[in-house]
């Protein structure tokens, strides 16, 4: 069966606690907790420090399962959304050890799934950043197989803001891109965190990978968009995407999500589907960011009963 749940970075003032009891009351079955590193966030919904991986003792590990125990919510995965293939090597360091920790983290935990970025060098082209793809990505994936995790890659293209123009933070945009990827790296360990409202706003269809890569979908991002045609035809698709299209909840955008879990349950994928809000339009309080889950889960229940 498919599991419900959401991703923790919507609730960043709530406690580990809380956000437990948040989704035993709302009636998820699982929450995407996330790892970063304790520090300021850099965009939005990063920055998020649900686990601090860089402290987990025993007593930590033993709290996390108690949590777990009492309100009967699992953990679908631990996330870190970083950029490992940064041009500042630096930086780029950085966010590759913070994975090792939170892969590292997940196997204390008894989690089998980490979810992350592969990054990208947003000034060169997909084939320029290639050799550094596979130099960063090879030792940790045979990391993760060491350590019995699989690391799901979002696809989200991180092509947002000016600082990630022209090409965008995170090369696993595309079928064409998955398929060299999984070719160059055929891990079992390695598959997709996938989210389908970032194809909407490609233009492409966001069914189709569902068929041809499902023994790769080891975790899903329940969000929606809302195409604005009158903008794009204003301002083209040359323009940044916020300009023509906006994150919504689900139901509230372009996605079918009858066909898309009827697509899901043809595959036999019976992983976890976790809601992901960054709709604008509910995050004024956290009274607002609570009742987004409320409505999500309300919708999905349509579609999704575990």
């Amino acid at each position: 069966m498919i599991k419900l749940g959401f991703v923790s970075a919507i609730v960043p003032d709530l406690p580990l606690d809380d956000v437990f009891k948040l989704a035993a009351e709302i009636g998820y079955s699982c929450v995407e907790l996330m790892c970063w590193p304790p520090s300021k966030a850099e965009r939005r919904y990063a920055g998020v420090t649900h686990i601090d991986v860089t402290r987990l003792d025993e007593s930590a590990i033993e709290h996390v399962h108690s949590l777990v125990e009492e309100t009967g919510v699992q953990i679908s995965g631990l996330g870190y959304y970083p950029n490992p293939l940064d041009p500042d090597a630096e930086v780029a360091a950085a966010a590759v050890e913070h994975i090792k920790r939170v892969m590292e983290a997940a196997a204390r935990l008894g989690v089998d799934q980490v979810n992350t970025f592969v990054g990208r060098d947003w000034t060169r082209s997909v084939d320029a950043n290639w050799p550094r793809f596979l130099q960063t990505w090879r030792p940790l994936v045979r990391h993760a197989e060491e350590l019995g995790v699989r690391i799901g890659i979002e696809n989200c293209p991180m092509l947002f803001t000016d600082d990630e123009w022209p090409g965008g933070k995170n090369l696993a945009t595309s079928p064409a891109i998955w398929r060299r990827m999984f070719s160059d790296i055929p891990s079992p360990a390695w598959g997709l965190n996938y989210d389908p409202s970032h194809m909407v706003w490609q233009q492409m269809d966001y069914l189709a990978p569902i068929r041809e890569f499902a023994d790769r979908l080891y975790h899903l991002h329940a969000k929606d968009v809302r195409l604005d045609r009158h903008r794009l035809n204003d301002v083209g698709i040359l323009a940044t995407p916020l300009s023509y299209h906006t994150p919504k909840l689900p139901g509230l955008g372009e996605v079918d999500w009858g066909r898309f879990v009827s697509e899901l349950t043809d595959a036999g994928y019976q992983g976890p589907l976790c809601v992901e809000v960054e709709d604008r339009a509910y995050e004024g309080s956290l009274h607002d960011r609570t009742a987004a889950l409320q409505q999500s889960h309300a919708f999905l229940r349509n579609f999704v009963v575990d």
